[in-house]
């Protein structure tokens, strides 16, 4: 752990991403870390955030967790991806520092069809509001909308943090009946954010690669992964299908 960061740990728990395993999260304590400038000296030492709280993994017996930034300057989309690409291009695409009126209807939807049997069902406005919202850190959110006869209509939302060195995906949710792969897009949309402003990483979360709903992470060439205190290179010499 960083010198001069305090930091304590949640009590030992039964994991939500694996069955046999346990969690145990490192929560900084120092107050002087909740602050924009700093936060992302703490991105780039393996933390994210929840609401105002500021952790990452300290799991006594696993490591399956790790944090992966994609590399944007280099990044090489593969076949899919470049398809992800071409489906941004016909969505209307927008960054705000409010989220639409509407979508709360559309969270609604993405956790009932998509997370029924998870701790964010059933869908909650407060709840999720506190999710990503902090003190000292206003996200900003990226609409992806579909243009229709009677106007736009509002198909995903990117909650993302902006900081010095990169943006950080806090949370997606969008249209479970689309046609498009909506999640997959709006990664698309957050690599142009980020390079749009000279950005070098986005900041996807934790990569556990025994799960499969956490695994869409490492798709994304090149990377790096936050392994044993540093940072790891990954990437293709032949980018995948």
């Amino acid at each position: 752990m960083s010198v001069g960061i305090q930091v304590g740990v949640t009590p030992i728990s039964s994991c939500q991403y694996l069955a046999d395993q346990n969690e145990q999260l490192a929560v900084v304590l120092s107050g002087d870390y909740h602050q924009p400038e700093r936060y992302g000296a703490l991105l780039a030492a393996g933390f994210r955030r929840s609401g105002n709280l500021i952790y990452r993994p300290h799991c006594p017996q696993c490591q399956a967790c790790q944090a992966l930034r994609v590399d944007v300057a280099h990044y090489r989309p593969s076949k899919s991806q470049k398809r992800h690409r071409s489906q941004l291009k016909r969505l209307t695409l927008q960054v705000s520092e409010n989220l639409d009126e509407n979508w709360f209807a559309l969270y609604d939807s993405y956790i009932t069809s998509r997370h029924a049997t998870g701790n964010m069902y059933p869908a909650n406005r407060q709840d999720f509001l506190d999710f990503i919202s902090s003190q000292w850190l206003s996200p900003r959110f990226i609409h992806l909308y579909q243009d229709e006869e009677k106007g736009l209509r509002l198909v995903a939302v990117a909650v993302i943090d902006v900081v010095d060195d990169g943006l950080s995906a806090l949370y997606t949710f969008f249209d479970p009946h689309h046609a498009f792969s909506l999640g997959r897009v709006c990664i698309q949309a957050q690599i142009q954010l980020a390079h749009a402003l000279h950005l070098p990483w986005l900041y996807l979360g934790y990569q556990i690669d025994a799960c499969t709903t956490m695994r869409y992470k490492a798709d994304y060439y090149p990377h790096q992964r936050f392994i044993n205190q540093q940072w790891r290179a990954f990437s293709w010499t032949v980018i995948p299908q």
